[in-house]
Formats: C-alpha cells, sequence, structure tokens
C-alpha cells in the first residue's frame, strides 16, 4: 500500500507519517523544503522520539520525498499509486494542494482501488474544504471508490532542532479521529477512531486542548514567561486554566453526550501533556494566529457566546478574550493586523466587527482587561 503525504514537517513525519507507517504504507512525503526532500531520499527513514522519561525511539522506514514545485511528473506518478493521501500543511495551503491534487486525480480514478483523500489539520472540517477546491478545479467527483472523510487530528509536535534533520520528538498521547461514514473501501487504519458524528470529538479538541492552550499562552505572557512548561510551574496559570475548562466543560457536556466524568478524565490527560517536562512549546508560537483565534467559531468566542447566551458561568473566557486581545507579538502577521484594526476601531469595534460579539459581552471583556 502507498501513501503520499502533503507536509514533511514535524507533525508530518512525526504523526500522520508514523501511524501510515505503522499500517503498512509507504508514505511519500510532498514537500517544498529541499533540504527535508533531499534527506528523505538520501536516508529513506527517520526516528521519532516519544517525549518522556525513557522514551522510545521508533524507527520509520521505506520512505521517499518529492518537492512539489520541482518534479511534479514524480508526484503526478506518486497520487496514481497511492491508496491514501492525507495533508498536515496548515488550512490555508489547501487550495495550492488542491491543484497539485487535482491534476492527477481524474486519472487515478480510473483505478477502481479504493482511495482515500484526508486533511489532517487543526480546522474544522478541513477536508471538505479540500474537496471543495479540488472540485472547484475538476468539477463534481462521482466515483464510490473515492472517499473524503473529514477527520480530527490531536497531538503536540513542538519546534524542535535536533541532530538528524528528519528526527522528530513527539508527545506519547495522540488521536485521530476519522469520519467513517465517508471513508472507501474495507481497509482501515489502526490507532485511528472511526465514528458516526466528527464534530463532538472536534469541539471536545478545541475546547479542550486549543483553549486551554491558548489560555496558558496569554495569560503566561503577562507574567513573562516563554514557554508552557515555565508558565504551568506558576499556580496563578494552573488555577486560570482549570478555571477556562471548568467553563467550556460547561459547554461540551450541555452540547454533546459527553458526561461530566468522562469530560473531567480527558481535561486531566489534557493537563498531563501540558505539564510534560519532556516536551513544552514556545508561548509566541502556542498564541499566534491571534486573528483565528478570536474568530466567531473558534476555541475562545464560540464557547463564550454560547455560556454568556445560556447564562451560565463564563467569566474566565471573557478574561481570556481580554488576554487575547492584549497579546504582543509583532513577528505574528495576524497580531500585526489585529493591531492595525484596533487603532482604527478600538477594541470594542474590533470584538463587534472580527469577533461578531454582542455590545453587552463586549462591556464585559473590556471590563476585564
Amino acid at each position: 500500500m502507498k501513501a503520499v503525504h502533503f507536509g514533511a514537517g514535524n507533525i508530518g513525519r512525526g504523526f500522520i507519517g508514523k501511524v501510515l507507517h505503522d499500517n503498512g504504507f509507504e508514505v511519500t512525503f510532498a514537500d517544498v523544503n529541499d533540504e527535508i526532500i533531499d534527506a528523505l531520499n538520501n536516508d529513506n527513514s527517520y526516528t521519532v522520539h516519544i517525549a518522556e522519561e525513557n522514551g522510545e525511539a521508533f524507527e520509520i522506514a521505506g520512505v521517499s520525498g518529492i518537492n512539489t514545485t520541482k518534479n511534479l511528473d514524480a508526484l503526478h506518478a506518486a497520487i496514481l499509486e497511492s491508496d491514501i493521501i492525507t495533508t498536515a500543511v496548515g488550512v490555508n495551503i489547501l487550495p495550492f494542494i488542491a491543484k497539485n491534487i487535482a491534476a492527477s486525480l481524474p486519472k487515478r480514478l480510473e483505478n477502481m482501488r479504493p482511495l482515500n483523500i484526508i486533511a489532517c489539520e487543526n480546522a474544522v472540517m478541513a477536508t471538505a474544504a479540500l474537496k471543495e477546491a479540488i472540485t472547484d478545479e475538476i468539477g463534481e467527483i462521482t466515483a464510490d471508490h473515492a472517499g473524503f472523510p473529514n477527520s480530527a487530528v490531536d497531538r503536540i509536535v513542538p519546534i524542535q532542532t535536533n541532530e538528524n534533520i528528519l528526527d522528530v520528538k513527539v508527545e506519547p498521547f495522540f488521536e485521530w479521529v476519522i469520519e467513517k461514514d465517508s471513508w472507501a473501501g474495507d481497509h482501515r487504519l489502526d490507532g485511528v477512531n472511526y465514528v458516526a458524528d466528527l464534530m463532538p470529538f472536534i469541539e471536545r479538541k478545541m475546547f479542550t486542548v486549543n483553549t486551554g492552550h491558548a489560555a496558558i499562552a496569554y495569560f503566561g505572557k503577562t507574567l513573562d514567561y516563554d514557554t508552557v512548561a515555565e508558565a504551568m510551574t506558576d499556580a496563578r496559570v494552573k488555577n486560570f486554566l482549570d478555571d477556562v475548562l471548568t467553563e467550556t466543560m460547561d459547554y461540551v457536556t450541555s452540547v454533546y453526550d459527553f458526561t461530566t466524568e468522562e469530560q473531567q478524565t480527558y481535561i486531566n490527560e489534557i493537563i498531563k501533556r501540558f505539564t510534560n517536562p519532556y516536551l513544552s512549546d514556545g508561548l509566541n508560537r502556542v498564541g499566534r494566529g491571534v486573528m483565528r483565534k478570536l474568530g466567531p467559531r473558534d476555541r475562545i468566542i464560540k464557547p463564550l457566546v454560547y455560556l454568556h447566551e445560556q447564562a451560565k458561568p463564563h467569566a474566565s473566557l471573557s478574561r481570556l478574550a481580554g488576554l487575547a486581545v492584549q497579546f504582543d507579538d509583532t513577528d505574528d502577521p495576524e497580531q500585526v493586523e489585529m493591531n492595525k484594526l484596533i487603532e482604527e476601531f478600538g477594541v470594542e469595534g474590533f470584538l463587534s466587527r472580527h469577533s461578531g460579539l454582542s455590545d453587552d459581552l463586549i462591556t464585559e471583556i473590556t471590563n476585564q482587561r
């Protein structure tokens, strides 16, 4: 079996690539990074290190690389032979990836072997967005042996520097959830959870892992910490994180069928991950993309609005929104854009226009800043 994975970065190699390898796939990584692609083709293997005391190391062999800007013929040939195509490139890059896939997909679908195409991005229904971009190029896809299941992925893979450019360090925990009804064929991946309804798992992860990470980053920066591990040594950060996740638990258990006990167990696991001393992210990296994080359907605003409308406790999420507005990382293009909008419209105008908040909720947020 053969896989083409777009995105040869740490997440691609350390998470998706490893799962595919463990399922017996020969993995071809497609990327624009010459150094990574050359190393993949020279070594044909790399090592995934588990970030914990006495953590295991796994060799990922039988891999190769293709530069998507320089070797389109090789990419076309790899797609024609593929049984699965995955991505981990960032949701904004999917329209560009779609062009590469679309160029080869009609020919590949002449072969009746099942093909699944999955966007493994930190975004809601990313595969649907990828499929839409592909159909914009080639029209509707009617082949019943082509699957476009949405998925939810979760594994912390921090920015890192290793002696071998291909080796990667990852946390022990991972979760990959896939829509089972959109999966083509009978062969399923081991280590993956197939579910009928993906949204509960997307939002549980979003409003626990991502909201929690945001709470640590935006509050931790006000206390002059640089990393998640440093910030989590401070009781003030831990208490704020607990308060935020108590509120998002109210959302998760009210909207979906997770019990309070199930969600608390999940939260405990997430906090354990955040305090892993062998794995830590920089707060600027965790906090970047602040405009997206303050979007109306993202990790802070969506649960905040729901709890506000339901007259449920939400003071910690209000405070988090205020901390996000104060975040100061001018290396983040979204931060620069947000600063310009705040300068033009004020904080209140920004939260109204960008986050879609009501006047009374904006007042709550600004009164806590």
